[in-house]
């Protein structure tokens, strides 16, 4: 099969994003996105809707390891890329609530709820220039009693994060791709790429064969099974959703231990996920399976002190997988004259999508440099 100008691999919320952008740069081109499940398989609709760009905790640490320009940067990406999902979807099509997250320090956290104290003053000096926004995070210990959590100490809120529903996100998304004659496979798993003169071959493992002029994989966390070179490998992260609560003590977002754990109220439930920290090497994994240990864990988050007071029960657990690399930049480059890539969103696909897809649009018609870091 021939006859299209691009192909992309991968129907999440960067590639989905590109085509988009695509159709806006170059509206007659002839666009068909390839996608290995019957609904996007990767994270994006897999997460917990948080639109959020850094913990304190999680900023300090990439502070130390990045260095305040790089991790500025990263941060400013994230929220531009917020802003342009949001621009692109409406709120209201998303169910986006700006209603701020909470970071959560337990009993026993005291030193580095410490170090992160000392450092609000200068993180909001420095996300001022991003947001617009003053005293973006403020310790908010008063508010505790009200959520009743056990053994927690202390809470800082970030007033410039929010919440969205990703499925209505995914939905709007593809909803306005189709109006733009953006086609789509689903089920078609790429099994390798093969580039001739002036064109792109797609070999799917249904041994059917696509072609096109340009590519641009958008496959995040399996990205490295179809282009091993690149500096990215999947991790697994683990979310389960309660049954309805009878009483739900908060309706808002939060985060444990720099972003590794979280969770949030949907619908009178809590979703919870994270924990790959704990198992790093298992979770270095690409295979969409329920670890049981970390789903355990999390059980035991939920009744032992985010929610004593009443446990209805589990009703449904899952897995997504994340892009990763030594770094938390995303790659989004040229590796060869047809092909591109916009892959390793970090875990934080929602808040840099939107952005990495437009910038791999860009990137796939030659309209600026690379913007990889490797």
């Amino acid at each position: 099969m021939s006859g299209y100008d691009t192909i992309i691999i991968g129907a999440g919320i960067v590639g989905i994003s590109a085509a988009l952008s695509l159709k806006d740069l170059e509206p007659n081109l002839k666009i068909l996105v390839l996608e290995r499940g019957f609904l996007p398989s990767g994270a994006s609709t897999k997460n917990a809707g948080f639109a959020c760009f850094g913990s304190v905790s999680e900023l300090l640490e990439d502070f130390r390891y990045m260095g305040e320009e790089q991790t500025l940067n990263l941060v400013a990406k994230r929220y531009a890329g917020l802003a342009a999902l949001r621009a692109r979807t409406g709120d209201a099509e998303i169910s986006f609530k700006q209603s701020g997250n909470y970071e959560v320090f337990k009993t026993g956290d005291d030193e580095i709820f410490e170090t992160c104290a000392s450092f609000i003053p200068i993180l909001n000096q420095k996300i001022e220039t991003i947001t617009g926004e003053k005293n973006t995070f403020n310790i908010s210990d008063a508010n505790i009693p009200k959520f009743g959590f056990k053994d927690v100490s202390h809470l800082i809120f970030n007033k410039c994060e929010g919440k969205l529903d990703t499925g209505k996100m995914m939905h709007k998304l593809l909803t306005q791709a189709r109006s733009k004659g953006i086609d789509f496979y689903f089920g078609a798993e790429v099994r390798k790429i093969d580039e001739e003169i002036n064109k792109v071959v797609i070999h799917l493992q249904s041994d059917m064969v696509i072609e096109a002029n340009k590519v641009l994989v958008a496959t995040n966390g399996f990205a490295a099974q179809l282009l091993p070179e690149l500096e990215v490998h999947p991790a697994r992260n683990q979310v389960l959703v309660t049954h309805p609560y009878k009483t739900m003590k908060f309706s808002e977002c939060f985060h444990y231990d720099r972003g590794y754990f979280y969770w949030r109220e949907i619908d009178g439930r809590i979703l919870i996920g994270g924990g790959r920290n704990l198992f790093p090497e298992i979770e270095s994994t690409d295979l969409m399976q329920v670890n049981t240990a970390i789903q355990n864990h999390l059980i035991e988050m939920i009744k032992n002190w985010i929610s004593p007071h009443e446990f209805p029960g589990i009703d449904m657990q899952w897995s997504g997988i994340l892009g990763l690399g030594s770094v938390k930049y995303p790659i989004i480059k040229s590796v060869s004259q047809n092909v591109t890539v916009s892959v390793r969103m970090g875990g934080m696909g929602v808040a840099l999508g939107t952005l990495a897809g437009l910038e791999g649009a860009k990137n796939l018609l030659g309209m600026h440099q690379d913007q990889a870091t490797a």
